[in-house]
């Protein structure tokens, strides 16, 4: 029987890209916290670099989010 490989990327590939999507509002504080944890989260699960860690957070507007078939904006007043 063949021998099975451990997957390992080599770490020049290993570049892994988390996108998040909010609702507008937060202060950017909050943000900053938000992708230093969850850079330090896949950091930790994947055994990944800091430096090779791509964090985008997206605002949306209220006015752009349903909750129960309306916006947030009216939904959230």
């Amino acid at each position: 029987m063949a021998k099975e490989k451990n997957f390992l990327p080599d770490r020049r590939d290993d570049m892994p890209f988390v996108t998040i999507q909010i609702m507008e509002g937060r202060p950017p504080k909050k943000i900053k916290e938000l992708i230093q944890n969850v850079t330090n989260t896949v950091s930790e699960t994947l055994d990944s670099p800091k430096e090779n860690i791509r964090v985008l957070v997206t605002e949306v507007p209220k006015t752009h989010w349903g909750i129960a078939g309306k916006p947030a904006s009216e939904v959230r007043k």
